[in-house]
């Protein structure tokens, strides 16, 4: 578990607390006070204010891929490369973050775009539905059935079948993280799972959640506004698919991790979510999964797309893309 202060704003980076100050001062509406179109909307348009410039890139390409109901899922293909050039490039199947709610493809672009020019490979952005118009598991399923669509399609798109990653950020991360179990259970072999401080347990009831609930940037009543939002009843906080670390399958069991994809796991010193990353990588490690922990101290829940402001944010986009091009032998 992470250290516990006495005050727990002494953490923060001045570069942090300056922002969170900043943020304080804007004086905009906390997003669990607006409708979910609302908050949608005030996030999109938040989304890119001290992220990174869009890196150029050769291939940039609109997808649409068939969910299991007929519904079509727009997804963004980024390559570092034209297409046809050179041979099939390894691809990491990339999930927002937003709280299952709110975000899209383009409030994570910027990310994508820099995790395609530094780990030398595709990335594919997909648009899962949203809460709530969508509930739990829509989001599960939209996953799952954007991968079997990509290893059916990899070839043909110039892609490595037999070097696909998941990977996401927050609620993308848990999504991601269900994502890999479902893959070891289908003998679906991951090249990695790539997690930014995902959500892991079923119930809010961590040390960490306590600690900085306020003036973190992603407070208690954001979490419990998003998952209002998403969860269909308490019954959905205890199943695996909502939370891997504890939750549990239709015969009451937890999840085992055995032979689950390696994992590259990079957690905010000052997240509520802390501690259930630092739990799910043990986890894993108990199970025998190789993990690369990076906990980015004095940084909040949020921090990769701070890139302008918050120096950590782009040492973790380096760190992602290390372990990508490591898990693909580039």
């Amino acid at each position: 578990m992470s250290s516990h202060p006495t005050h727990p704003r002494s953490l923060l980076t001045h570069a942090m607390r300056g922002f969170i100050d900043r943020v304080a001062r804007a004086g905009h509406p906390p997003l669990h006070a607006l409708t979910p179109e609302q908050a949608q909307r005030a996030y999109a348009a938040g989304a890119g204010v001290v992220d990174i410039p869009n890196h150029k890139l050769p291939r940039v390409e609109d997808l649409r891929i068939p969910a299991r109901d007929g519904h079509v899922l727009p997804a963004r293909l980024f390559a570092p490369v034209a297409a046809g050039e050179g041979g099939p490039l390894p691809v990491l199947l990339y999930l927002h973050g937003g709280g299952f709610t709110v975000g899209n493809i383009a409030t994570h672009e910027p990310l994508c775009r820099h995790l395609a020019h530094l780990s030398r490979g595709a990335v594919i952005a997909l648009d899962y539905r949203l809460a709530p118009e969508s509930v739990f598991p829509t989001a599960v399923d939209d996953a799952w059935d954007a991968l079997a669509w990509l290893r059916e399609h990899a070839a043909a798109l110039g892609l490595d079948a037999a070097r696909i990653a998941v990977g996401g950020d927050s609620a993308g991360g848990t999504l991601s993280a269900v994502t890999a179990i479902a893959a070891r259970d289908a003998g679906w072999p991951l090249s990695l799972q790539l997690l930014f401080y995902p959500g892991t347990c079923g119930h809010q009831d961590t040390p960490s959640h306590q600690r900085f609930a306020q003036g973190f940037i992603l407070e208690a009543p954001h979490i419990q506004y998003f998952f209002g939002h998403y969860l269909r009843g308490p019954a959905d906080r205890d199943d695996w698919r909502f939370a891997p670390l504890d939750g549990v399958d239709a015969s009451g069991h937890e999840r085992d991790l055995d032979g689950v994809a390696p994992a590259w796991v990079g957690l905010a010193e000052c997240d509520p979510l802390v501690d259930e990353g630092l739990l799910y990588a043990d986890r894993l490690r108990l199970a025998g999964v190789p993990v690369d922990l990076e906990i980015y101290a004095g940084v909040v829940h949020g921090f990769i797309q701070f890139g302008r402001a918050i120096p950590e944010a782009l040492k973790a986009h380096n760190d992602a893309a290390r372990a990508l091009r490591q898990a693909w032998g580039r």
